[in-house]
C-alpha cells in the first residue's frame, strides 16, 4: 500500500463525544462519522489527541476504535492515534489496541520531556519497529514544547516502516524544507488548519485537521481545490473559515471545535477536565460567525 496516494486530501481527527455523565456517547459518535463521510472527507484519524486521549482508558480507547471501524464499515480509511511520552507504554498500546483494520498509525511526538532530537530519532524507531501498521509522524511543539528539526524528520524517513508525517509547527519554512527534501513516497501533510490551504498549494499531500469536522465540505473541497493548483477557488474558502479557524483554537483544542460540533447539533458540549467548555465570550463569538 502506497500510503502517500491512500492518504492525500482530508483527513478529519475526530472529537471523542460525551455524554453529560462524561461516559463516551457512541450514538454521536455515529453521527459525526456520517456526516464527515456523507460530506466528502477522505479519511477518518480516531484516538488523535482531539479525541482528548490522555483521559481515556485503555478499555473505551478499545471500544472507541471498534466502533469506529464498524460504522465506517470500509468506505474510507481510518488511522489510529497511538502516542505518549513513555516510549515502553506507546510500544505496548502498538501491540495491544485493535489496529488490524488501521491503514496507518499516527504517533505524536513525546511531549513534557522534550528529548533530544536525537531521543526523537530513537523514540520513532522504536515505535516503528513495533508498528503492525506504518507509522505517520506527529510535530506539533505547541503541545509538545519540543519541535522536530527536518533533519530528524528527513531521517527517520529513511527507516522502514515510517510512512509520513504531520506536520504542525506553524512554520511554513520548516514545512517547505520537509518538501525539498522527502524521498519520493514519503507522506507529509499540514496539522495546522490556519496554513493547510497555502501549504497544500505549495506540495504538501493534504491535511488532518480538526476544523474540518465542522466543515466537512467546504475543507475537503478547498483541499481538493489547491491540490489540483486552483488556488483562487481555494483561497476563497480558506478566507470564509479563517475566522472559524481562530475561534475554534482561541482557548484549547477540542473545546473550540466541540462547542461547534454542539452548535450545529452533532455532539454534546462535555469535555473531560482538565479541559473545559469554552468561555461564554469567544461562544457567543462562535454564534455570531455561525449566523453569518
Amino acid at each position: 500500500m502506497n500510503i502517500r496516494q491512500t492518504l492525500t486530501g482530508t483527513g478529519v481527527a475526530i472529537v471523542t463525544p460525551f455524554n453529560q455523565d462524561l461516559s463516551v456517547d457512541f450514538n454521536a459518535l455515529r453521527t459525526l462519522i456520517e456526516n464527515l463521510i456523507a460530506n466528502g472527507i477522505n479519511y477518518i484519524v480516531s484516538l488523535g489527541t482531539t479525541g482528548e486521549t490522555p483521559t481515556l482508558s485503555k478499555d473505551e480507547k478499545i471500544k472507541i476504535i471498534n466502533y469506529t471501524y464498524d460504522k465506517v464499515n470500509g468506505r474510507i480509511p481510518v488511522v489510529v492515534g497511538v502516542g505518549g511520552n513513555d516510549t515502553q507504554h506507546v510500544v505496548d498500546e502498538l501491540k495491544s489496541l485493535p489496529l488490524e483494520k488501521a491503514t496507518a498509525v499516527l504517533s505524536t511526538a513525546p511531549y513534557y520531556n522534550k528529548p533530544s532530537q536525537e531521543g526523537l530519532f530513537q523514540h520513532y524507531k522504536a515505535v516503528a519497529e513495533a508498528s503492525p501498521k506504518p507509522v505517520i509522524l506527529y510535530n506539533v511543539p505547541g503541545r509538545t514544547g519540543k519541535n522536530m528539526e527536518p533533519e530528524t524528520t528527513i531521517r527517520l524517513a529513511q527507516l522502514p516502516n515510517i510512512a509520513g508525517v504531520k506536520e504542525a509547527s506553524n512554520n511554513f519554512a520548516q514545512s517547505l524544507r520537509l518538501l525539498i527534501e522527502r524521498p519520493e513516497d514519503f507522506l507529509v501533510v499540514s496539522g495546522d488548519d490556519d496554513l493547510a490551504m497555502p501549504q497544500v498549494a505549495a506540495g504538501m499531500d493534504g491535511v488532518i485537521s480538526v476544523a474540518a469536522q465542522a466543515f466537512p465540505k467546504e475543507f475537503s473541497q478547498m483541499i481538493q481545490y489547491a491540490l489540483d493548483i486552483n488556488a483562487k477557488e481555494a483561497a476563497k474558502i480558506n478566507m470564509q473559515l479563517f475566522d472559524a479557524f481562530l475561534l475554534m483554537f482561541a482557548e484549547n483544542n477540542p473545546a473550540g471545535v466541540k462547542y461547534f460540533l454542539s452548535q450545529q447539533g452533532l455532539v454534546q458540549n462535555y469535555l473531560r477536565l482538565p479541559l473545559v467548555p469554552l468561555s461564554q465570550p469567544i461562544a457567543d463569538k462562535v454564534k455570531d460567525y455561525l449566523k453569518k
